[in-house]
Parts: structure tokens; C-alpha cells; sequence
């Protein structure tokens, strides 16, 4: 049931965010960066030797074009205007943002071009987000890969340009020791870092995409044998596991790996732990989706986060399909990755609606001991919309 604002006669979770304003790479419309993040949930678990990386990624770097404000789809032979649009780094830089905005330590060791779209991208994601590139690199001669995303009708239509960048030599450091690293599988295909971050201890988190070669064999995924936690789309896991019930396709699953999470749309997650026994059905909540891009990294980060943390499972899940409900709200990938004081706002203004089903209240608790009370802003809260070309104000 999702969280109703009775005497509105809306849903909590749908008021609705004020068109977001210009401002410069990485920060808010009133100035304030995400790079450092107002609460830090893996603090009760921190300890003196734990490894500096909370989470590892790597992949390619893209630069994500946004439209907005397009009333129906471009028709051939016209000229249509859009409303709106942003920029922003996009690709495994959409992943890389989730996790930093929710105060996890971020390694990324990803390809940028040599051209000022990569110059663009580093700097938002080092300066903006605090995530480290020290095993990230500039390929001379290479030009950045770029998506035009066009948002409209609650979907999205998305047209993108690249070159695949020359193979560089594996860092005798890379991948870095780290808590967790996060993996999209591809069918016939092994990634040699996974199982060296597996050897190292790192706790790997997989999903994976549309299978092209309909063979559906979780025989073609060799990487989840390294995996803490496999997070297909019900789709998916129903194919792969030959079954026609999501919730069964994810107890198979377990048969494969630790943790299974199964997304189910419109109809939340589900998710089932072979080692503990713990299973966890939790329900979407009710948003008026603009733009779903990314809504599946943030869904994984805010898994990830409650994983590490150690949270219960049904705990991890519902922060899961919150983060990914609050990013479905906002336009673009990276963009609209929420961060705790868009978090905290949706929790402050929850609670204060006087007629409410308690229940749905209660499944989100947890939160009133992660929130604390000087994190407080306005609802709804305006986010910045970072765009290419902006100069310093002259002094």
C-alpha cells in the first residue's frame, strides 16, 4: 500500500519537484554540492582496517544530453522544441553518482575522452560528487561517447554515438581492495576483475541486461558464481530460471548466488537470502514517474548501501525502491540520483500528514535513526541541472 496524503488526495511520494534551475557542474540550485554527504551509513559498521574504497565500479563514460518538456515524440520532417534539457555524465557514471550521493566511498576506474565532454564529465563526478578517479584515464585521440535522451509521455527515446576505447593494460592495483563492487553481466561473456575483486574479499553485486541471444542460460552468466547478489528485472529472472512467477524465479535464483532481488515494476521488489532464510516482499511506492532513466542504478546503490550497512533485509529493499522512487520524479541518469536531504525531506513530510495508514509508516522506520534532525530543508526541493558552458562569474 503505498503512502497516502488523504486529505490531499494525491500521494506523499508524488508531490511534485519545481522545474530544476541551471547551475554549475555537481551542485544544488542554491549552491550546496553533493560531494559531501550530510550522513554516512556504514558509520556503526567503520572500522580501522577496513579497505579506503567503500565500492568499486568501472566501464565507460558517457555524456548524457537530456530534453524535456517535449508533449509527444518528434515527428519526421519537423522541428520540435523542448522546454527544457541538462547535461550530465552519464553510462557508469550514472551508477558511480547513486552511490556517492548516499555517502558511500566511490572508486571509479572508467575511459573519458580527450575532448572537453570528458574534461566536462571528470570534473562533475570528481569535484561535484567526490568520487575518486585515481584509476580512471584519459584516452588521447578518443572522443567521449554521447547519448541524446528525449523524455516524454513518461518514457523515454534515446539515440547515442561512441567508439569503443583501446584496451590499456590491467593496473597491478586495479581493482582496489573495497567493500563491494558493482558489475552489469553480459551473456558469454567473463570479466577477469570480478574474480580478482572476489578474491580479494570484495562483495560483488551483479545485475544484467536483455539476453539478445534468446538463450536465456544462467550457464552464460560464469561471473555469478562470484556474486553476493544477483538484481534482475522480473522479465529476466522468469527467463532465466524458466519459471512464470517472479517471486519463484528469485528462490531458484538462490540456488546461484546468496541474494536474490527481483524488481517488479510497478509492483515493487521481492527479494529472497539463501543464507539467512530472510525473504522480503515490499511494495512500489506511488510516484508520478516523469523519466525512469537510471532508476535501476539507484535501486541497486540503495541496495548496496543497506547491504553494507547490515541492515535487515526487508530494511535494504524498501530503501532501494525508495531511492529509485524519489530519482523517477526527476528528469535524467546521474542528475536525479537523490541524496539524503531529498531523502530526508520525503520522510519529514510523510510523517506530517495527520490522516495517514500507519503501516506503510512503519515500513520505513529505519530511517527516523539515519535522518538526523538538522537535515531539514524545504519540500519540494529544487535540483540543480548541470549544463556545459557555464564560465565562473568574473570577480
Amino acid at each position: 500500500m503505498p503512502l497516502r496524503v488523504r486529505e490531499r488526495t494525491v500521494t506523499a511520494s508524488t508531490v511534485s519537484t519545481p522545474p530544476a534551475v541551471a547551475t554549475g557542474s555537481g551542485g544544488h540550485a542554491d549552491g550546496r554540492s553533493h560531494r559531501h554527504p550530510q550522513v554516512d551509513p556504514l558509520a556503526a559498521v567503520r572500522a580501522p582496517a577496513d579497505p579506503p574504497c567503500d565500492v568499486y565500479l568501472t566501464g565507460t563514460v558517457f555524456l548524457d544530453i537530456v530534453f524535456t518538456g517535449l508533449d509527444s515524440a518528434p515527428v519526421r520532417g519537423t522541428e520540435s522544441w523542448a522546454r527544457g534539457m541538462g547535461s550530465s555524465p552519464g553510462g557508469v557514471a550514472n551508477m558511480a553518482t547513486a552511490l556517492a550521493r548516499l555517502g558511500l566511498h566511490t572508486s571509479l576506474a572508467a575511459a573519458f575522452g580527450d575532448d572537453h565532454y570528458g574534461d566536462y564529465c571528470w570534473d562533475a563526478l570528481a569535484q561535484g560528487e567526490g568520487i575518486d578517479l585515481a584509476l580512471s584515464r584519459t584516452v588521447p585521440g578518443w572522443h567521449s561517447p554521447v547519448t541524446v535522451s528525449m523524455a516524454y509521455e513518461g518514457e523515454r527515446t534515446m539515440i547515442s554515438h561512441g567508439h569503443e576505447p583501446p584496451p590499456e593494460e590491467p593496473a597491478p592495483d586495479c581493482p582496489p581492495r573495497a567493500r563491494a563492487a558493482v558489475a552489469s553481466l553480459t551473456p558469454g561473456h567473463r570479466a577477469r576483475w570480478i574474480t580478482q575483486a572476489a578474491a580479494k574479499g570484495t562483495r560483488i553485486f551483479a545485475d544484467v541486461g536483455w539476453d539478445d541471444t534468446g538463450a536465456w542460460d544462467l550457464a552464460s552468466l560464469p561471473d555469478l558464481a562470484h556474486c553476493e547478489a544477483f538484481l534482475p528485472n522480473a522479465e529476466e529472472a522468469m527467463r532465466y530460471t524458466r519459471t512464470d512467477c517472479p517471486r519463484a524465479a528469485a528462490h531458484a535464483l538462490t540456488r546461484h548466488v546468496p541474494v536474490a532481488v527481483v524488481t517488479l515494476g510497478a509492483d515493487g521488489a521481492y527479494a529472497v537470502d539463501r543464507r539467512t532464510g530472510e525473504t522480503a516482499d515490499v511494495p512500489a511506492i506511488e510516484v508520478e514517474a516523469l523519466d525512469p532513466t537510471g532508476a535501476g542504478d539507484v535501486f541497486v546503490a540503495g541496495f548496496v548501501t543497506g547491504t553494507l550497512a547490515d541492515w535487515p533485509l526487508a530494511d535494504r529493499l524498501a530503501f532501494a525502491g525508495l531511492t529509485a522512487a524519489l530519482s523517477v520524479q526527476e528528469f535524467g541518469g546521474s542528475l536525479s540520483a537523490p541524496g539524503w536531504c531529498e531523502i530526508a525531506a520525503w520522510w519529514r513530510t510523510v510523517q506530517s500528514v495527520e490522516v495517514q495508514d500507519p503501516s506503510p509508516l512503519r515500513r520505513y522506520a529505519f530511517l527516523a535513526d539515519l535522518v538526523p534532525e538538522d537535515l531539514i530543508r524545504p519540500w519540494p526541493l529544487r535540483r540543480a541541472v548541470p549544463t556545459i558552458g557555464f564560465r565562473p562569474p568574473s570577480r
